[in-house]
């Protein structure tokens, strides 16, 4: 049987094991280490210019430990911030090693792939994209069945995403036929020439099927359906 001294010692609180302050840092900067060594291993795995945003980082840890993850590959010079959520790992011109950072369209589809949306670009950069204008707007445009958005990057610059209840733009086969028929829109029924009417129909005619543009014509506003026919 125990003695009242032994009893009083056992039960004292102060024997029992207790964590120290140190060790629950210890036990912190160990999981963190470990979330940033996954993440790190993840960069490492992609292609030079490839984006990336901390959706792609959800298995390696909580949300601030892939933000401070995030930071740190940033800092170490293996990934690089394009806007608020977008990182893209850096790839160097092979001739002057220029740093080149990633398309516009490239971006805006990865924000599309996050979101499971579809876009068009549309406006001034859909004519650019086709060729009928020199001029890349500092504002890109594109029309979306996904959610409205802004993205903002550099000095003035933004990608835009436009939500359209306009299903039937998304129902062409062709993304051509589809680009083009904005393009047109844009222009609009009285301004666009000549000149480019045939440069629309030199494009769709040397690169759409004839299924496809069977399928799609039907899609096009009246107007356009008569400068496109075959």
């Amino acid at each position: 049987m125990l003695s009242n001294i032994q009893a009083n010692n056992f039960c004292k609180p102060h024997n029992l094991p207790q964590k120290s302050t140190n060790f629950v840092a210890k036990y912190k900067t160990m999981g963190a280490n470990s979330s940033y060594k996954a993440m790190h291993d993840i960069v490492e795995q992609t292609k030079e210019g490839t984006i990336l945003i901390p959706d792609d980082f959800t298995t390696c840890g909580t949300p601030d430990a892939v933000r401070s993850g995030l930071s740190r590959l940033c800092r170490n010079g293996l990934l690089y911030r394009f806007a608020k959520g977008i990182y893209y790992r850096p790839l160097y011109d092979k001739w002057d090693g220029t740093l080149r950072e990633p398309s516009l369209d490239a971006i805006a589809l990865k924000i599309a792939q996050r979101d499971n949306a579809r876009i068009i670009p549309t406006g001034a950069y859909a004519l650019n994209k086709l060729g009928l204008s020199t001029q890349v707007p500092a504002n890109i445009i594109y029309i979306t069945d996904g959610s409205a958005r802004q993205v903002k990057f550099g000095e003035g610059k933004s990608i835009t995403f436009r939500h359209s209840n306009d299903l039937g733009i998304f129902a062409y086969q062709s993304q051509l036929m589809q680009l083009a028929v904005l393009a047109m829109r844009e222009i609009g029924e009285k301004t666009i020439t000549e000149d480019q009417k045939g440069i629309i129909k030199n494009m769709i005619t040397s690169h759409v099927s004839e299924q496809e543009f069977n399928h799609d014509i039907v899609l096009a506003p009246t107007w356009i359906k008569k400068i496109l026919q075959r």
